[in-house]
């Protein structure tokens, strides 16, 4: 089967890039240089592989659709080194990809991420974020707009503050339907991520602030003393610097992560 002739598939939230203008824009984002190990997930029929592959010379990519292996190896081979990984992106550790291979540094990721299983892929890479360099992510744009939010936002919520207690978050620039093909019925957006450094970071437990943060907003018109209620008493929430009467979508990214290492010491 070749890639034009491949049907995407709903129940795989493919939305195959069809914008040369957009593929361009995402790889001057990119700007792979020389001896970079450039990962891409979710190829799909190949609009940004063939292109970056171009640009770069060599390329690995992930991809899920059985259907999509042999197309993307052929044409691949036209244009550069391609190293096709064919595995549920969920199930792939990103700490051990780059191992055999002759690259510098740590990996860049790149993709369109399908759009049913996109958030679910950011906590993942979030746990391998000591191994990447940075993302660059077409998403949903509401998605986009999570991530970025700052508290106060009716939007900023447990994705906001997971990914940006680990990494610096920047939407990049807004991609209408149009640029895929079939359309999908929302709008998307491209995203820069920058995981910090440890030392940035200073989270001691990221199992602790997961915990703290998904209990949080999981009732968010609850006021953090009865949220958390099950996790510290309010006397905790004030030594880290929280009010009690707060709810979660008032208190910074910095404060989650204060309370969480005050849990994970004991304190």
């Amino acid at each position: 089967m070749s890639l034009d002739a491949h049907r995407h598939k709903k129940q795989l939230g493919q939305h195959f890039l069809s914008s040369p203008g957009v593929v361009d824009k995402i790889i001057r984002a990119v700007a792979p240089k020389p001896g970079e190990f450039v990962v891409e997930i979710g190829p799909g029929g190949g609009a940004l592989t063939f292109p970056l592959l171009r640009a770069h010379g060599e390329l690995t990519v992930i991809e899920f659709d059985r259907d999509l292996i042999e197309p993307l190896a052929i044409e691949g081979s036209k244009h550069g080194r391609l190293t096709i990984v064919h595995r549920d992106v969920l199930q792939v550790d990103f700490g051990k990809l780059g191992h055999g291979h002759d690259v510098e540094g740590p990996l860049r990721l790149v993709g369109n991420l399908p759009y049913n299983i996109s958030t679910p892929i950011l906590f993942h890479v979030l746990e391998h974020a000591e191994a990447v360099r940075d993302m660059h992510f077409m998403l949903q744009k509401e998605v986009v707009d999570r991530m970025a939010a700052g508290p106060g936002n009716k939007v900023y919520g447990r994705l906001s503050v997971m990914l940006q207690a680990v990494c610096r978050v920047t939407p990049l620039f807004d991609v209408p339907p149009g640029a895929f093909t079939p359309p999908p019925k929302v709008d998307s957006a491209v995203v820069r991520l920058v995981p910090k450094p440890a030392a940035e970071i200073g989270l001691a437990d990221p199992a602790m602030l997961d915990r703290v943060v998904a209990s949080a907003f999981q009732q968010r018109r609850k006021t953090l003393r009865n949220a958390l209620a099950g996790v510290c008493g309010p006397e905790v929430l004030e030594a880290a610097g929280i009010d009690p009467g707060a709810r979660a979508e008032q208190v910074p990214v910095a404060a989650f992560v204060a309370l969480a290492n005050r849990l994970a010491a004991g304190t």
